[in-house]
């Protein structure tokens, strides 16, 4: 009955699509369910020309709660169509986060008819052993198959696959390593800091295989890892292994080899390194199965668990990041991911409004007005200057972009930027700041702005910093600011964007 009045749910949701998304602070080009509570990111795959989104959605209200798999597919990553719930939770055990493979090998047997190939869903079963005790928990991985191109799930009749009697043990990462010919996994132990490599070679029975940890930041409870090889920017053929993971509130990286047993990290001297340097990116996960030759692509939770469940929006709560194609590239003696929007984002482009060699004290109001927006911007920095750029402005707030120059610092400073006040935790999270170097003595900037979100990529996307904003929807304008006159935009080129949930 409970997975009856979910798939009802969705499929009502699903059919008031083109009634929704035109609510105050709902973003246009990044993916939101129309209704309701989503966090992570799950089960990012890509199959027969979809790229599926999978991600940890309560079917009956926009709080945190009846964790299952929700669902959308989209042909770009720009455009998205939502379905009905994948897989849903069910008696006491919750769908928690997980990935999805393409058995293409058939190794699991799920796949009996001629032609047909099978999705599987590896995820972590979160059983309330306990309906007073709260703290009363097992968590294990599950497996669930699709025959159909991922519309409909079958729980495998022999969970769980894996289950060593814990409390904490999640959010299994699942690869094909070639070279091996087998299935690898990562899952983690949170409260020990540690990612756990299993491996299998029919997604059902699964043996140990080396530990990772604690390394890095152990600041916060460890969670969604993700091993993956990663090609070498400008060096074809060469890859190197990089372990994503997140940290409470943020995530961190790291970079090195991997021997299908032992993962080794390279960090320099014990490095922290972070994918975004934002107050609102985490739980990312990168896509399985992508076609030969494709840069590998990072999808996160844009949100932070600090105040997310009080974010002033309805019908939902929580929204995806853009999604991320990443490279490495050796930076200043400093091996790190180099992260761009994926390419399909610029049809959604109108026309561009281009400006060049600005110089002025103080600020100066470009024509142009938007809160969907995609800038690119070229700035020298004035010796002992600040300079940058202001989004959402109008009657004195705004969100603020810029470059110390006298710190190298590329902050956000979002105290001004409208409504802070939903949440005391949101306050402690208002400035955002990263070391960057100058390029040539130049700063450049890849910012995009929707609605109440805004992903800042900069240095050809050297660092990225992500963070919410809730302004005023009137609150349109767009100011660039230079302290003391002393910096020079080399280049501004603007384009507002289209929204990506228009139906024609």
């Amino acid at each position: 009955m409970l997975a009856a009045c979910i798939v009802t749910i969705a499929l009502f949701s699903q059919q008031t699509n083109t009634s929704l998304y035109k609510e105050k602070y709902r973003p246009q080009f990044h993916f939101s369910p129309a209704k309701n509570w989503t966090n992570d990111p799950n089960g990012l795959v890509y199959f027969n020309g979809e790229y599926h989104l999978f991600y940890q959605y309560n079917p009956f209200g926009n709080g945190w709660g009846h964790m299952s798999w929700g669902h959308a597919v989209s042909k770009d990553l720009v455009s998205w169509k939502e379905l009905p719930v994948a897989i849903p939770e069910e008696g006491n055990t919750m769908i928690f986060s997980g990935s999805c493979v393409v058995d293409k090998y058939n190794t699991a047997g799920f796949a009996v008819k001629p032609g047909q190939v099978a999705m599987v869903a590896v995820y972590t079963g979160h059983n309330n052993l306990d309906s007073i005790k709260k703290d009363s928990t097992l968590q294990n991985q599950q497996i669930a198959y699709s025959l159909d191109n991922g519309r409909t799930w079958t729980k495998y009749k022999d969970n769980p696959v894996l289950d060593l009697k814990r409390k904490d043990f999640r959010d299994p990462k699942v690869f094909w390593y070639e070279p091996g010919k087998k299935w690898i996994m990562t899952v983690v132990f949170p409260e020990e800091h540690i990612v756990q490599l299993y491996t299998s070679k029919n997604l059902k029975q699964w043996s140990f295989l080396s530990d990772f940890g604690p390394a890095g930041d152990i600041n916060g409870i460890w969670e969604c890892s993700d091993l993956l090889k990663v090609p070498v920017k400008g060096k074809p053929g060469r890859y190197k292994w990089v372990l994503l993971n997140s940290v409470s509130t943020t995530m961190q990286y790291f970079i090195g080899e991997f021997d299908g047993k032992i993962f080794r990290s390279e960090n320099a001297n014990g490095k922290i390194l972070r994918p975004d340097y934002g107050a609102d990116f985490y739980a990312g996960i990168t896509y399985n199965n992508l076609p030969a030759g494709a840069l590998p692509v990072l999808i996160g939770w844009a949100n932070n668990w600090s105040y997310a469940g009080n974010l002033p929006v309805f019908p939902w709560k929580g929204i995806m990041s853009m999604p991320r194609t990443l490279q490495i590239q050796e930076i200043n003696g400093v091996q790190m991911l180099v992260q761009n929007p994926v390419p399909a984002i610029k049809k959604l482009r109108r026309a561009q409004t281009q400006l060049s060699n600005i110089q002025f004290t103080g600020t100066k109001k470009l024509d142009a007005e938007s809160q969907q927006v995609e800038i690119e911007m070229t700035m020298d920095p004035g010796r002992e200057d600040s300079c940058g750029i202001r989004l959402a402005a109008g009657n004195g707030k705004y969100l603020s972009i810029g470059y110390a120059e006298y710190t190298q610092e590329l902050y956000v400073d979002r105290s001004n930027s409208g409504d802070t006040g939903f949440h005391p935790a949101f306050k402690n999270w208002l400035q955002s700041k990263v070391g960057i170097m100058e390029n040539n003595n130049k700063i450049k900037l890849h910012i995009f702005l929707d609605k109440s979100i805004a992903e800042i990529f900069a240095d050809y996307g050297q660092v990225v910093l992500t963070e919410q904003l809730f302004p005023d929807e009137k609150n349109k304008g767009i100011i660039l600011f230079s302290k003391n006159g002393k910096t020079v935009f080399d280049s501004i080129k603007l384009w507002p964007l289209k929204s990506a949930w228009v139906r024609k």
